[in-house]
């Protein structure tokens, strides 16, 4: 599982009153006073709510945005449809969801992509407006912000409410895509890419998915769902995903998104997707078609970065890394930069965003 990922309250100005009134005549004053003050309470309390509620699923207005120029402007109403239709390359879309504080995870994992020459299928979930305009700035029609956008503010710290907001908007996107009739597949951006991901999608099967146990596997291992571990459940990563619009693969995503409304987010339990995903492949295992891809082609980070002895033995079987096993936004770019990996300092003009 990747790790990132106020309003003031408004203070009554004290006014001197210039010309006082006598104590006769105070009465008469106050209580229109206090009747005003509460009903202008009620309004501000009342435009909140649409603000905050009602207004992002038709899109943010114009106003809130006065400075963005009409031609960054149109794409709040461009629809998921409509951008899947512009990226799918041979019926397949690749998938992200991002938010602008990791915008250069992005670049760099569009970087590792453009050199597998697949990035003209990449079509970026933006998690905000600025996302939004960013990308189809530098990049037209790659970005869609499905509404309501969440707070993107707090949907970065592992844990946290934000994150599992952010987090399990994600089947409901990815069964959107597959209801279309696309393939589809899903890479979180703390990921890079050192080889073409597609030829180890073998045969027709529905989901296919990668372990995210740091123990070593043969290199002829099982391609079965894994067997339950002390929780329960598999630990299959929700972070590198393919699937084909089958009626599996669709029930998989719906039995998914159950899941996460029958275990929502709260203090005593902080929830994120992952497990929702994991009993969702368990419940649904009998009716779908399940495939495990190789650990040497898609290991975890847990296994990648630890076990210097397994990458020396694997070397040149590896596809995509995902740095995972580890939290904060600064010791994901460190530990990229220690391996290597981190490209967006010497080579952000191989990227379609270019240097952000």
């Amino acid at each position: 599982m990747s790790q990132f990922l106020h309003q003031r309250p408004l203070q009554n100005p004290s006014f001197s009153d210039p010309f006082p009134i006598s104590p006769r005549t105070s009465a008469s004053f106050q209580r229109p006073m206090f009747l005003l003050n509460r009903t202008t309470l009620l309004l501000l309390l009342s435009l909140l709510v649409i603000l905050g509620v009602i207004l992002p699923w038709f899109g943010a207005p114009q106003f809130l945005f006065p400075n963005t120029p009409s031609s960054l402007a149109k794409w709040r109403d461009y629809t998921l449809p409509q951008a899947a239709s512009f990226v799918a390359k041979n019926g397949t879309v690749i998938v992200c969801a991002v938010s602008q504080p990791y915008l250069p995870f992005l670049n760099n994992w569009l970087i590792s992509i453009t050199r597998q020459k697949h990035q003209d299928k990449v079509l970026v979930i933006a998690e905000d407006y600025a996302t939004l305009y960013t990308v189809n700035q530098k990049w037209p029609g790659h970005a869609v912000l499905v509404p309501p956008a969440p707070d993107s503010p707090t949907a970065h710290k592992f844990g946290s409410q934000g994150f599992f907001n952010f987090t399990s908007r994600r089947p409901r996107h990815l069964l959107h895509i597959l209801e279309l009739g696309y393939n589809v597949m899903y890479n979180d951006v703390d990921m890079v890419w050192l080889k073409d991901p597609f030829p180890y999608m073998k045969g027709n099967h529905d989901v296919y998915f990668t372990d995210d146990m740091t123990a070593v596997k043969p290199l002829d291992h099982s391609h079965d769902l894994p067997p339950p571990g002390k929780k329960g459940r598999p630990y299959i990563c929700s972070c590198m995903i393919y699937m084909r619009p089958t009626a599996g693969a669709k029930l998989v995503m719906k039995k998914w998104i159950e899941e996460l409304r029958a275990e929502p987010w709260s203090r005593a339990k902080k929830a994120n997707d992952q497990p929702g995903f994991n009993w969702a492949l368990m419940k649904t295992a009998g009716q779908a078609d399940l495939y495990l891809l190789p650990q040497a082609a898609f290991p975890t980070g847990g296994l990648y970065f630890k076990n210097k002895t397994w990458v020396k033995e694997t070397k040149g079987m590896h596809a995509i890394i995902h740095n995972n096993y580890i939290i904060g936004f600064e010791k994901k770019i460190k530990r990229f930069h220690d391996f290597g990996l981190w490209l967006v300092d010497d080579h952000a003009e191989e990227s379609p965003l270019g240097r952000l």
